[in-house]
């Protein structure tokens, strides 16, 4: 009998899906077919329900299926895990609040089967009602399924590292990375509560099936760690390795880091492709910390590399392939060389001068992610566009609001400017700010005045680069302006703003935000904008579509693996302060960031950090060592 080693390092069962919306299909059906199971016996259904980010798109299905396929929650009753505490059962930031928008309002739930950890209950009576909690359940047979998410530290529920196995329903301290990959849902880390109440580790394990859901590359290593490491209260997840019904469901970037993708061939058979080859031998360098030609016959034997040996040949030729692969993606001239000097291998050096077409999601991802690459192309002649995707206002703090204010109101003063309207504005401005409570959504008004505050920050860069005004393009898509951290999904009126823009310029390159840990998401609804509008174009043949390149890059958030690089760009010291000089101009972004996730270092530290590590990751490789690199890779439609 054939056995499969694909999974053979995997300690939980691991069902990978293309999508979030195919991973959450899967979900919502077995959560359905739990369901109907249970109302054809007369039975009530008890689940256990999960908040945050990843389920939203579960819940979404799960009413779809009530709307359009009949499914009814009659026979449900609800058990959520967790709760911020103290906070207003109505507050934005609420789970409460949380599952009645995302589900419970939008389904026939009877609401007093949905139960809840209340962030309203006295500290003295938590315990009190934690037991009650715990009673319940217990009364009604347990958790007939749990729907779990995973904390990047590896909490479920908000079992944070170091919670007992035996740990049942109870108030718990918040560690500061929680409240820091938080924040995004807050003004600032400051309004994020300290504790939480939380269904425990011991409650959890006593559900009869249990389904846990992980979402995008930031889930990937502390995924790869409940998965396939011993299992250990350091990461709760862990410890699900021990129930004998949990599978985990993920979507392809969550899976990247299992050795199954990481290291494909220490689990079976593998086809050594080129990029296998190149992924194997730079990761086997970097672990024994050797420049790849220095690599031997015994380190391929060594690190589970025999099978290429026996069909490539000597570790000399594999060193050779690999060492050129790795020289050939670095290049000085990201638009391609003209003819006359030695063409880069990577970009055409035909049409030259090209034109040039940056996206931005928001109104620094330019400067941070490519800025050295974005004065590049200027310097050498190319026409360079750069398209501001969103306004980017929720990332301004009030208190800037309030200095701009502050500075308006003195100017005016200053020129003797008498304009009622504006003095009105001015006033609604202050005075809602003044008494804006955490659980208050920003007026129109204050939007505006903070995209206005961004959109200057971006000229002034593209200013500084020496782009023209002809050449920025400030999109404003719809589906970012909610004036709340939830966005709207991807809609048509973005992708026409997109397609029209696309159409006028005709360029030929394009660089988009790769960079899918963007906490918020906002990152990824842009890049589908522009994968939907490239695919449109293609498919109505626009002629110009066929000859434009396409270059990902990765943002504030991380980079490309460096077997990954297909385009490296490298930066001398002087360019490497030229381009932090250029992200000091977003002065609403300095400091204090509403929304850094779990970094707490400005912008500027994190470009330089992540491009000086590319450089010397090149370097340990053997290749030439520069100051900084900023890498890409190309997406092929």
């Amino acid at each position: 009998m054939f056995m499969s080693m694909v999974d053979s390092f995997e300690k939980i069962p691991v069902k990978i899906f293309d999508s979030i919306n195919d991973g959450s299909r899967f979900m919502a059906q077995e959560i359905a077919a739990l369901i109907r199971e249970k109302a054809a016996k007369g039975e009530n259904c008890v689940l256990g329900l999960a908040t945050g980010s990843s389920p939203k798109t579960l819940y979404a299905e799960l009413v779809r299926m009530h709307k359009e396929e009949g499914l009814s929650f009659k026979n449900v009753i609800a058990f959520n895990l967790d709760e911020y505490y103290p906070i207003d059962n109505n507050a934005l930031q609420s789970y409460n609040r949380f599952m009645k928008y995302y589900l419970f309002d939008k389904i026939d739930i009877d609401p007093v089967n949905c139960y809840i950890p209340n962030g309203e209950w006295k500290k003295e009576d938590i315990k009190k009602h934690c037991a009650a909690y715990e009673e319940v359940l217990e009364k009604l047979g347990g958790i007939d399924l749990q729907i779990l998410g995973i904390g990047t530290n590896g909490h479920i529920g908000f079992n944070e590292p170091g919670s007992s196995i035996y740990s049942k329903t109870r108030l718990v301290p918040l560690e500061n990375s929680t409240r820091i990959a938080n924040a995004h849902d807050f003004q600032n880390i400051a309004d994020v509560p300290r504790l939480a109440i939380t269904v425990g580790i011991s409650t959890i394990l006593k559900a009869k099936r249990i389904l846990l859901m992980a979402w995008g590359q930031i889930k990937a290593p502390v995924l790869q760690k409940a998965v396939e490491e011993n299992l250990t209260e350091q990461i709760p997840a862990s410890l699900l390795q021990q129930h004998n019904d949990c599978v985990f469901v993920v979507d392809t970037l969550a899976a990247s880091e299992l050795t199954r993708f990481k290291s494909p061939w220490l689990t079976g058979d593998c086809e050594w492709t080129p990029q296998i080859i190149r992924k194997a031998v730079v990761n086997m360098a970097l672990k024994l910390g050797k420049p790849i030609l220095s690599l031997t016959n015994t380190d391929y034997n060594d690190n589970g590399l025999s099978d290429l040996l026996v069909e490539k040949g000597d570790a000399y030729e594999i060193n050779l392939q690999v060492f050129y692969m790795m020289r050939d993606s670095i290049t000085g001239w990201p638009g391609g060389k003209p003819k006359g000097g030695n063409p880069s291998l990577i970009e055409r050096p035909e049409p030259f001068p090209k034109r040039s077409l940056i996206f931005s999601p928001h109104p620094d991802d330019d400067i941070i992610s490519m800025g050295g690459t974005f004065m590049r192309l200027h310097d050498q002649g190319h026409d360079v566009h750069v398209a501001y995707q969103t306004s980017g206002n929720i990332a301004v703090t009030d208190e800037f609001v309030t200095r701009f204010l502050d500075f308006a109101v003195g100017f005016e003063e200053l020129s003797g400017i008498d304009s009622k309207k504006s003095s009105q504005i001015l006033k609604d401005a202050t005075e809602f700010l003044k008494n804006k409570r955490i659980s208050n959504i920003d007026t129109a008004q204050i939007r505006s005045i903070k995209g206005l505050i961004r959109r200057c920050e971006a000229k002034a860069t593209c200013h500084y680069v020496g782009i023209g005004d002809d050449n920025i393009h400030f999109l404003n898509l719809p589906f970012y302006e909610t004036g709340a951290i939830e966005k709207k999904p991807m809609g048509e009126e973005d992708v026409q703003i997109t397609l029209e823009l696309l159409k006028k310029i005709k360029p030929h390159q394009i660089y988009c935000a790769g960079d899918l840990a963007d906490p918020h998401g906002t990152h990824k609804v842009c890049l589908d904008i522009v994968f939907e509008s490239l695919r449109r174009l293609k498919a109505a043949n626009e002629p110009w579509v066929k000859d434009c390149w396409v270059w990902l890059y990765k943002g504030a958030w991380q980079e490309w693996d460096i077997s990954e690089i297909e385009m490296a760009i490298p930066m001398s010291p002087d360019q490497v302060l030229k381009k932090r000089h250029g992200i000091f101009i977003h002065q609403s972004q300095k400091d204090m960031v509403p929304f850094q996730g779990s970094d707490s270092r400005e912008f500027w530290q994190r470009a330089e950090d992540r491009n000086a590590n590319t450089a010397d990751l090149y370097a340990q490789l053997g290749l030439t060592k520069y100051a900084a690199i900023e890498a890409f890779v190309r997406w092929h439609y």
